[in-house]
């Protein structure tokens, strides 16, 4: 008997010590479960080995009810152009991992090109007036913060 419970133990305790798989931003969006139309947007544009192997990238991601604002046939068009689409969502990434406490107000470089303007007031921070309404989801390649409002790059 002490025999089995030794093979046990040492099955239990090798189950323990094997790592959790690992979250790319990507597998962090959909675990979350209000970004289904931003990640259907990556598939269209093309990006999703972008966002699942490069980083770390912090990344501003519209909500499912920020791209409910968008006026149906803007919307239905950008889908179709996955060239802009790219540029749209690549314009919601910064190069790096920046928690919410870490936002250094002012220009950033966004990965599209362009810069956002980063705002903190009083623990509320902003994206080019966008607001952060969920933060800091971690994951292995950078992190997450859901945003209210779908950024448009401006024209060159």
């Amino acid at each position: 008997m002490q025999g089995k419970a030794t093979v046990l133990l040492y099955f239990f305790a090798g189950l323990l010590a094997v790592p959790a798989a690992a979250a790319d931003l990507l597998d962090t969006a959909e675990r979350a479960g209000s970004f289904k139309v931003f990640l259907n947007a990556v598939r269209i544009a093309g990006l999703t080995r972008q966002l699942k192997a490069e980083g770390p990238y912090t990344v501003f991601m519209p909500t499912d009810n920020a791209f409910a604002q968008i006026v149906g046939s803007d919307w239905e068009l950008l889908k179709k152009e996955p060239q802009a689409l790219a540029r749209v969502l690549r314009y919601h990434m910064i190069r790096g991992s920046i928690k919410v406490t870490e936002v250094k107000p002012g220009p950033t470089a966004s990965v599209a090109g362009p810069p956002l303007t980063l705002k903190s007031d009083n623990g509320m921070v902003t994206i080019n007036g966008a607001r952060v309404t969920e933060s800091d989801m971690q994951a292995d390649n950078g992190i997450i913060h859901g945003v209210d409002t779908v950024l448009m790059p401006p024209d060159d």
